[in-house]
């Protein structure tokens, strides 16, 4: 009888961890073939989120790696941190595979150390590229080497397939698969949900929900888009802003100082999944920087205008889904106010396609990878 195949599932951050997660409850719902090895590889300050995400799943750690507070912010001191453990933890268990996702640290590093161990390695989300190594800094070199090293490209779309042909890796090891996201988006979404911060809300008001939090937005750009929110809630009435705020204390000290208790200011303590994402299905508008709500509010068909500069979903951008505004306040305040004015508009971007799966793409994963271990073990 086949033992169950051995993949080590790894992750540093929420969003992380939620993509892995359909994976792994797959896995453990077939407990004859799979045996995940779930590794965290969180940052004090990313701690309190990731924990959040990781009792809210269920989800049973087996190596917890927590980077030591002083490495934080030295990202070469935490990069040679993470490779040393890793190195133990992979040489403890052994594992038939590693599994992967997206851009951070901990993707880059367990791809290094899976080679150097000539293990089979799956990157989830593979072939995101904005083609700049500065922006993100320093995702994008992080994805870019970590698809240098793996052996399985999981692209959530056509698109991020076409990235990755162009590179010249294997088309043969190439597949299409969506993205989990979406799969997470299916199982948590509930019709009948409410909390005491929406019933707050007055049922008239249109509600705006803003995230803020990649390092590079922490301080000017910060300041600026904070201004330029609370400008647009005095000028308009009827809109709400809800902002979960990072538990930084620069970012709460600058928060409670530009929105000074407006009432129609609603800062809150940073949301679960389950209710961010409910929350975000009952706004009328997204503003972010992040990048994984690029990818969840198509499917919720909710307009997001991105705070950043560049993308590497530029799928959303093509279908009209998301609006790259940037942190200027000229280029927010128009996008803003044309959406909340002109129905057509809004109702263009809120109707885009979702370029980004189905969600079965846990479902297509799981069917590769068993032929891919089937043929090696």
């Amino acid at each position: 009888m086949q033992t169950p195949y051995r993949v080590m599932i790894l992750f540093g951050t929420r969003a992380e961890a939620l993509k892995l997660a359909p994976i792994i409850k797959r896995m453990q719902s077939d407990p004859t073939t799979w045996r995940p090895v779930v590794v965290v590889t969180s940052q004090p300050r990313q701690a309190q989120l990731l924990q959040q995400a990781i009792d809210y799943l269920k989800i049973s750690v087996d190596f917890d790696l927590t980077q030591p507070a002083e490495k934080v912010g030295q990202l070469v001191e935490e990069l040679s941190q993470l490779l040393h453990n890793l190195n133990n933890v992979i040489n403890a268990s052994q594992p038939d595979m590693l599994l992967v996702v997206g851009d951070a640290a901990t993707t880059l590093a367990a791809s290094l150390v899976g080679f150097y161990h000539h293990l089979l390695i799956g990157h989830v989300e593979a072939g995101l590229r904005t083609y700049d190594k500065q922006s993100p800094f320093p995702d994008e070199m992080h994805r870019r080497l970590t698809d240098d090293l793996v052996d399985l490209y999981f692209a959530p779309t056509t698109r991020a397939r076409d990235n990755l042909l162009a590179e010249h890796h294997p088309a043969q090891q190439i597949y299409v698969t969506g993205n989990t996201a979406i799969d997470m988006v299916n199982r948590v979404l509930d019709q009948d949900f409410s909390s005491p911060l929406l019933r707050q809300l007055p049922a008239d008001h249109r509600v705006i929900v803003l995230t803020m939090k990649r390092p590079e937005s922490i301080g000017e750009p910060m300041r600026q888009v904070f201004h330029t929110m609370r400008d647009i809630v005095e000028t308009n009435p009827d809109v709400e802003l809800v902002y979960p705020v990072i538990p930084n204390p620069e970012v709460l000290a600058m928060a409670s100082e530009v929105f000074a208790k407006h009432p129609r200011v609603h800062l809150v303590k940073p949301l679960d999944y389950h209710d961010f994402l409910n929350l975000a299905a009952r706004s009328d508008l997204i503003i972010t920087d992040s990048g994984s709500i690029q990818e969840e509010a198509p499917a919720l068909h909710k307009p997001v205008l991105l705070l950043r500069d560049k993308t590497e979903r530029q799928e959303a951008v093509d279908v009209g889904a998301v609006k790259i505004v940037g942190t200027d306040p000229t280029s927010i305040q128009q996008v803003v106010f044309e959406l909340l004015n002109n129905h057509r508009v809004y109702k263009r971007m809120a109707e885009a396609a979702n370029p980004f799966g189905d969600g079965e793409a846990s479902k297509r994963i799981l069917a590769i990878i068993s032929q891919y271990l089937a043929k090696t073990k």
